[in-house]
């Protein structure tokens, strides 16, 4: 169930503590005046939290620290498929270059200072959107319980703090001269700060080049100030427009957020602006063409794609991102050779190359290629588990040599494994059909609805056994909520849809979804024969036929099933 609001009708802390009570999965995105932060959850905990554009990342907490050398950590960037802390945890922990303990403590601080700071927005927009946690365990999860304690006493300084610092464009200058002859010690955000309390840096500057967060400036400068240590001077001019780095930085890190809350026609525009700044910009026009990918425009990809495979520095996900646009295209000699490619820039032992080659093999029909690469992306995996995919396309290979028993074996381990994987519980009751297991795969589909509620092919098959089954009010709604998640899903669901209501009295219902069959089916003979009697005659003057299975549908081309 997606949530939408403004942060001035609802506060922050009663969103989220409704998200925490419902258990939920997903991610809540927060944006206001052009400034983005998701926070994400896992069964009702929250996982992990970001702000876009700030600039105090975990990489830079471990140098501080003197947990990971500098050097180290710029030589580990071309590795990470995002400038995402996420994946530096996944990078360090693999190499054990950082004790498990040191980088659970730092990355807890992280999230625990992104979540506050949210919490000062007082105005903007926010949307939660469903979706699944990641793949395995989360490093550490945190109660929102907890959170919300923390983000209200920083909220009740904030009041108070507020009284000195009314506005972030104040000029604040140092006494050094009290402040040595007083012998005191500074905090540590404070001892950061003091050289940029010289009258010329307001306090966004001093946020922004100090990389700690406006609550620690905030507090850092109240005590100072409420101390004699410091004083306001003024306030600054009117902020200058960010340099263009800076600007291409804001463009891209938006678009890198907008993409990951699935918000892709905002992540599109972002992206284009960063291209608009600077035309060879790798990361924008790679992030471009997922964008595309996840919306199903081939062409758009290829094009955008192949543009970012060309320039020299392009990483093997670039390629193998390709290849999978090739290959939704249909494309699958090109797919095979930029797989190929994918494979010499260094993801030789990648098992996500291995598995597109076991996709593109399986397209083409030869099964025992495609168990081969299976089995070698099982292996490259290790110790770790097998994606959700790889078990939808395991058991997708298994039914399609007639091996039923061991499809469904492999996919209860999936879900065993990936428990809230909605494609995974739709492929089990699919094959729980074929096999006979009627009662089971409503079962499962129902369970899989629960955790994706917007899934079209879950409503699609669940109508699929109710049809079957004569309950037709039930099978009704399913197909109902199918043509409203995509009303490009299949020709069959316009046409029971058709059947169902001229079995309820409503002709020209009826023939609107049969329209609908036709447009993406122009040469289905059920639909033309149910479409030709019902134009050529009107539809009051025919018998009203039973509807039956859609085996009947193929018997019965010349009148409406």
């Amino acid at each position: 169930m997606a949530i939408r609001g403004s942060l001035s009708e609802a506060n922050l802390a009663d969103v989220l503590q409704l998200l925490a009570l419902g258990q939920k999965t997903g991610v809540l995105s927060l944006a206001r005046e052009g400034s983005f932060g998701a926070v994400h959850f896992d069964r009702g905990g929250v996982w992990f939290a970001s702000l876009v554009n700030r600039r105090d990342r975990l990489g830079d907490r471990l140098v501080r620290a003197g947990l990971v050398d500098a050097d180290v950590l710029a030589a580990l960037q071309p590795e990470l498929v995002d400038d995402d802390d996420r994946d530096l945890v996944r990078v360090l922990l693999d190499r054990g270059l950082v004790e498990s303990d040191a980088i659970v403590r730092e990355y807890r601080t992280l999230v625990e200072e992104a979540v506050c700071q949210l919490f000062t927005w007082t105005t903007g927009t926010f949307a939660f959107e469903p979706r699944h946690a990641p793949e395995g365990s989360p490093l550490v999860t945190f109660p929102a319980d907890s959170l919300l304690m923390e983000a209200a006493r920083r909220v009740d300084e904030w009041t108070q703090i507020e009284k000195k610092i009314p506005s972030l464009d104040l000029l604040f200058e140092i006494d050094g001269a009290r402040l040595q002859q007083s012998g005191i010690t500074l905090t540590a955000e404070q001892t950061r700060i003091a050289p940029l309390l010289d009258g010329t840096h307001d306090v966004a500057t001093i946020v922004e080049r100090s990389g700690l967060g406006e609550f620690a400036v905030g507090k850092a400068v109240y005590g100072l100030v409420t101390a004699g240590f410091a004083q306001r001077v003024g306030r600054s001019a009117a902020r200058r427009q960010p340099a263009p780095e800076s600007r291409v930085a804001e463009h891209r890190n938006l678009g890198i957020a907008f993409y990951r809350t699935s918000m892709y026609e905002e992540a599109q525009r972002e992206f284009r602006q960063v291209l608009e700044l600077r035309a060879d910009d790798l990361g924008a026009r790679f992030h471009l063409g997922l964008v595309h990918l996840r919306r199903r425009a081939w062409t758009d990809a290829i094009s955008t794609l192949r543009d970012a495979a060309a320039q020299p520095e392009a990483k093997a996900t670039v390629l193998h991102a390709l290849a999978y646009a090739y290959e939704g295209d249909g494309q699958l000699d090109a797919a095979e050779a930029a797989l190929a490619e994918t494979v010499k820039r260094g993801a030789a032992s990648d098992p996500r190359v291995a598995l597109s080659q076991a996709v593109i093999a399986m397209r083409r029909g030869d099964l025992p290629r495609a168990e081969e690469r299976l089995s070698t992306a099982r292996a490259w995996w290790g110790a770790r588990q097998p994606a959700a995919v790889w078990f939808h396309h395991a058991g997708l290979a298994a039914a399609m040599r007639g091996e039923l028993d061991r499809a469904i074996a492999l996919l209860e381990e999936g879900i065993t494994l990936h428990p809230h994987a909605a494609l995974l519980h739709n492929d089990l009751a699919v094959v729980q059909e074929r096999r006979g297991l009627h009662e089971a795969a409503a079962r499962t589909l129902e369970h899989a609805l629960l955790e994706e509620s917007n899934m079209p092919h879950l409503h699609k098959n669940l109508g699929d056994y109710l049809y079957r089954a004569q309950r037709y009010d039930e099978a009704y709604e399913c197909y109902e909520r199918v043509v409203r998640l995509d009303p490009l899903h299949g020709a069959d669901v316009w046409l029971k849809l058709g059947n169902m209501r001229y079995r309820r009295g409503d002709p020209a219902g009826a023939r609107s979804a049969w329209e609908s069959a036709q447009a993406i089916e122009p040469h289905n003979a059920i639909v033309r024969g149910n479409l030709g009697l019902a134009l050529g005659e009107p539809l009051r003057a025919m018998s009203t036929p039973a509807v039956g299975s859609p085996e009947t549908d193929l018997q019965t081309a010349g009148a409406p099933a």
